[in-house]
């Protein structure tokens, strides 16, 4: 019941030493994550305790990989170091890189998710929350007592919206959800997703996440038309945001009609998926979708409470 992250996941962190690299891997290794190494050159040789359990630190991700067989890393270095990061992520064979980094330059941006495709290693971000396998394992900075494991597979650009629908949804569950980060240049990006939860035969309804501002939902609906026979449900943040002007992520900007909610609405519409207006009618529209599917569906006090706060 996974997609891209399973228990089996073995997990190194760069920039593990700094303030958010130990916070947060403290809440992965607490999430169950098999964090295997933290890399900071300047600490080669070292361990870090973590509520009694000591992560050692290498020197690279390649010695890392070489003494651990890490196969997923989680950057947390600054935006400065990304790049280099990542492309010495990908040069040492790690299959997937998750860039929580904000602020990252778009040329880097572009840079690092251009050679890592190349090399063969999967990016999910930059400026992303990461992703979760409920009861499995989490990379990045997702809360992991939100959700329990499920039928719903989730893919969204905003970390926020990620949460609530997580916690609309609690008691459903969910295969995975990934956070693909809102930056104008991704390494995954809604179609990936989209494609992984159609394949993966314990996904039963996808629920996806927009917001104004470039044509990626536009480009997700068309591939659903055509590909995905899963049912899907949708909602796209920024319905109210004034022309031109960027909203919450750089990548959310609209200018005339293009990259508007309303047009990425009308476009996932015509493809059959159904669009909520607030993450509360989205979580009922899901609800709605999994009884018609049939199976195990949340008590008749979870689904209540979404509809009444719908129509709230």
């Amino acid at each position: 019941m996974a997609i891209y992250l399973t228990r089996e996941s073995k997990v190194l962190v760069q920039g593990m030493t700094g303030a958010e690299g130990m916070k947060h891997t403290r809440r992965m290794l607490a999430a169950g994550t098999d964090v295997v190494g933290g890399v900071n050159p300047r600490k080669a040789g070292r361990s870090v305790d973590f509520d009694g359990r000591a992560v050692p630190v290498f020197g690279s991700v390649g010695e890392g990989i070489e003494h651990t067989g890490a196969d997923v890393t989680v950057v947390f270095v600054p935006p400065a170091f990304a790049r280099a990061a990542v492309v010495e992520a990908a040069d040492a064979g790690i299959g997937l890189a998750v860039v929580i980094t904000e602020g990252i330059p778009v040329h880097d941006a572009v840079a690092l998710t251009s050679h890592a495709r190349a090399r063969g290693t999967r990016v999910i971000g930059p400026n992303c929350p990461g992703l979760i396998t409920p009861g499995q394992s989490n990379a990045g900075i997702v809360p992991p007592d939100i959700a329990k494991p499920g039928r719903i597979g989730l893919v969204s650009k905003s970390g926020t919206l990620t949460y609530q629908l997580m916690h609309e949804l609690r008691d459903v569950g969910f295969s995975t959800c990934v956070g693909i980060g809102g930056d104008p240049v991704v390494g995954t990006s809604h179609i990936d997703c989209l494609t992984a939860f159609q394949d993966d035969p314990d996904t039963e309804l996808i629920v996806l996440i927009g917001e104004i501002g470039g044509d990626a939902e536009e480009r997700a609906a068309a591939h659903i038309r055509e590909h995905v026979t899963k049912p899907v449900v949708g909602y796209i943040a920024g319905f109210t945001a004034p022309e031109g002007k960027t909203m919450g992520h750089a990548g959310a900007i609209v200018s005339g009609s293009s990259g508007t909610a309303r047009a990425k609405k009308e476009a996932l519409e015509a493809a059959g998926v159904r669009v909520g207006s607030t993450p509360t009618e989205t979580a009922r529209h899901v609800l709605e979708a999994l009884d018609v599917l049939g199976g195990a569906a949340p008590d008749d006090a979870a689904r209540d409470g979404a509809r009444d706060g719908a129509r709230a």
